[in-house]
């Protein structure tokens, strides 16, 4: 399995998947390229997101960086957001299903001497009790005898800054039999510090919320205080206030208001 002979062009794709299934590095040639300016509520995220991937290019110190926490809220959008403001500049994005991490050490070897920067993007990073990929994922961050290379970083999302589930993240301190058992348990639960950077994301508030509404009927001649008042009943029969219901809401009202 060589990842840098399977023919990608990496000058014209500027991001590729992991196909499971057929075992093969696909690459995608429709990108959703998300405009940074339409993610609101998290612009602290994002500046510190941008200033690291920023330093990654221009060698200078960088992270292997998690963004964990509320679902809906941006942690992907903002990954993609980073194709759209730096492709031009040489940014290439890969993306990793968890399932499949133990090709980790094989994807780096074949993008070590590459000329473009490579984040490897996996999304919804858990593990659960004996797995363990997650050692390959330790070792892809902090190397082994062979040092990482500076032209890859890991971008992770999660919705638990531990990556454990949260039943066993519940448990951690409980239902030990045994010192080896206490030591893998602090080995799983201690994930979360080998990244450098750890950003953090809140649920939604109610005015983020209805500003991105706004944002997405932005021109269109709707009464606001209506389309306030369903917008709010629509995320209150979903569970909750996010980027993602918003734009559920979107589809709702184009097809049945």
């Amino acid at each position: 399995m060589a990842f840098g002979k399977t023919g990608i062009d990496w000058r014209s794709t500027i991001a590729a998947v992991w196909r499971s299934n057929r075992h093969f590095l696909k690459p995608i040639t429709q990108v959703e390229l998300i405009a940074p300016d339409s993610l609101l509520g998290i612009d602290e995220q994002k500046a510190l997101l941008y200033k690291n991937t920023e330093n990654f290019m221009r060698g200078k110190p960088s992270s292997h960086t998690l963004l964990w926490g509320a679902q809906g809220v941006g942690k992907t959008a903002l990954i993609k957001t980073l194709l759209t403001r730096y492709h031009s500049y040489g940014l290439r994005i890969i993306e990793i299903p968890k399932t499949d991490l133990h090709l980790l050490p094989d994807i780096i070897d074949d993008l070590r001497e590459h000329h473009h920067h490579f984040i490897l993007y996996c999304d919804d990073l858990t593990f659960e009790r004996g797995q363990s990929d997650y050692r390959l994922l330790k070792i892809a961050m902090e190397g082994a005898l062979e040092t990482p290379p500076p032209n890859v970083l890991i971008y992770a999302t999660s919705s638990h800054r531990g990556l454990l589930p949260a039943q066993m993240a519940a448990n951690f301190n409980r239902d030990l039999h045994s010192s080896l058992i206490h030591r893998e348990a602090e080995d799983d639960y201690s994930l979360a510090g080998w990244f450098g950077l750890s950003l953090s994301f809140e649920a939604m508030d109610k005015e983020i919320y209805l500003a991105i509404i706004d944002q997405l009927f932005k021109g269109k001649p709707i009464d606001r205080s209506a389309l306030h008042e369903e917008a709010l009943s629509f995320a209150n029969d979903r569970g909750g206030y996010s980027g993602r219901t918003a734009r559920h809401f979107l589809t709702h009202y184009q097809i049945y208001m």
